[in-house]
């Protein structure tokens, strides 16, 4: 029986998938359309995704523009705006809601970095965990000496590639939050 590095590749690759859709939740004084991933909003009595109540367009760097198919759910859905806490106060026109993204400050900016930081980190908690995860597998699996060392050697290849990953994402994250 040979261990198989696929899967803990493919553990380690949604590991990096969850970094960055957790990353693209941090906005960098930029309008991004995934800045409202995860708001729930309560219309027609059951909670909905935003973008199943409405198109999300970003109409200039700062602002989002959020056009219900059905108008009568507007202020439903500035409402769950509002109570996400997003730090943007929603308005609307009677036809869309319109966020406007204000300019960072420095202070603002260092605190979304550090955030981003925590995120980062406990990515690579995680992928510290898939690896113990397969060592664990590899030296139960009672193999020889030297291919138990080559699949162990492996799994800390790999391990150093997706780390390099995560620091990659992470300084152009930084990058991302620091420009102005």
């Amino acid at each position: 029986m040979e261990f198989d590095i696929i899967d803990t590749e493919l553990k380690m690759d949604k590991a990096i998938e969850n970094l960055e859709s957790r990353l693209t939740t941090i906005r960098a004084g930029r309008a991004n359309p995934a800045m409202l991933n995860g708001i729930m909003v309560e219309a027609y009595g059951v909670l909905n995704p935003i973008n199943a109540l409405a198109n999300i367009s970003v109409v200039d760097a700062r602002q989002l523009f959020i056009k219900p198919f059905d108008k009568s759910t507007m202020k439903d859905i500035e409402k769950a705006i509002f109570e996400a806490n997003l730090g943007i106060n929603p308005t609307n026109n009677g036809e869309v809601v319109i966020l406007t993204v204000p300019e960072l400050t420095e202070d603002k900016r260092r605190d979304y970095v550090k955030q981003a930081k925590t995120i980062g980190e406990e990515a690579k908690i995680a992928l510290r965990n898939i690896r113990q995860d397969a060592n664990n597998v590899i030296k139960k699996m009672e193999l020889p000496e030297d291919q138990e060392k080559a699949n162990l050697e492996d799994v800390q290849e790999l391990i150093n590639k997706y780390n390099a990953k995560v620091d990659q994402i992470m300084k152009d994250k930084e990058n991302e939050l620091m420009a102005i």
